[in-house]
């Protein structure tokens, strides 16, 4: 009981030095954000188009296959991966032959075959 009191009355004093947190309902600060369009980090390519892009693949060869097919290409035999992390494989659309390759971000580019 001797050590409640005085407990009791720490806790109250920190409490009151504390003060009352519940004006505070303005925004949040926190760190600056560029408003930059460009991408700060190379590694972290967010432009578009058909440009393939090197690197560490988790595509299985059915998901490459199935990413390579939803752009309306028929997959002539099987896929490879090559050094870059690439899958390519020599497929057909609308009648033209062409090798067909996969990034790690799943963008499909065709080139045409002696191009």
């Amino acid at each position: 009981m001797k050590l409640l009191i005085p407990a009791l009355a720490a806790t109250a004093l920190m409490l009151t030095a504390c003060g009352d947190n519940s004006s505070d309902r303005g925004q949040v600060e926190g760190p600056v954000v560029s408003g930059s369009e460009t991408p700060r980090n190379p590694a972290v390519d967010t432009g578009g188009g058909d440009t393939l892009t090197p690197g560490a693949n988790s595509f299985t060869e059915a998901q490459a296959r199935s990413a390579i097919e939803k752009q309306g290409y028929v997959v002539a035999g099987p896929l490879s991966q090559d050094a870059q992390g690439l899958w390519s494989a020599s497929a057909t659309k609308d009648g033209a032959e062409a090798v067909v390759s996969v990034d790690y971000k799943g963008v499909v580019s065709a080139a045409v075959p002696g191009r």
